[in-house]
């Protein structure tokens, strides 16, 4: 069992640890890491390539945590923290790509795709708060922080319900959502910073461009 945890650990790290940011953005000629705020996330792809292509890579980094907690529970229905052990390698793997020199994103994408897999609700209800948050007040930082501390408190209770549809989290995995909303704060820590004194960059409405008479 060992031996399997170890190897699962390595190929679903090496897995989260492509740069998808650095990838698109290379597609682009730029190397996202020598603009914006240097981060190789979504937020960052927004604002030196676009929209469209922050939403691609969203996707893409939505996915390394999404699909190795989902294969895992497959492939090791048995093993009591399979789920810890497939979300903890796909964390890191972002955070600490091996192939940046273990410098990654902050890890909201991917954490989003390991909360799906573990309990939809406790990504889709937290992440109703991060559109409200940031529309209202434009912060992308303000509302991955307050989401994030909403999916433990969202996961408790789902998991007291006792709704058929929801399925039931284990202690293990409640501890692991736990530990990623305060890593995913502990990430933010220089965005609280800013927001705090007031120099927190904020996505402001793009104005439409006015005719030319």
């Amino acid at each position: 069992m060992i031996t399997q945890y170890v190897i699962a650990f390595i190929v679903i790290y090496l897995f989260a640890s492509i740069p998808w940011g650095f990838i698109l953005g290379k597609t682009q000629g730029v190397d996202i890491r020598e603009h914006g705020s240097k981060n190789v996330g979504a937020t960052n792809v927004n604002r030196v390539l676009g929209k469209k292509w922050a939403l691609l890579c969203f996707f893409l980094d939505f996915l390394k945590g999404l699909i190795p907690v989902l294969v895992i529970r497959q492939v090791m229905p048995d093993a009591e923290y399979a789920t810890v052990l497939a979300a903890f390698a796909a964390f890191a793997g972002h955070v600490w790509t091996i192939y940046l020199k273990f410098k990654g994103g902050k890890g909201i994408a991917t954490s989003a795709g390991i909360i799906t897999a573990i309990s939809w609700p406790s990504y889709v209800i937290p992440m109703t708060l991060w559109i409200i948050v940031f529309y209202a007040s434009r912060y992308v930082s303000l509302a991955s922080v307050l989401a994030a501390i909403f999916v433990p408190i969202v996961a408790y209770f789902v998991n007291i319900s006792e709704i058929a549809i929801f399925s039931k989290i284990t202690d293990s995995e409640m501890i692991l959502l736990c530990v990623i909303a305060v890593l995913a704060v502990v990430k933010h820590s220089s965005n609280i910073k800013r927001l705090l004194n007031g120099t927190e960059s904020r996505f402001e409405k793009k104005k439409k461009e006015e005719a030319s008479n």
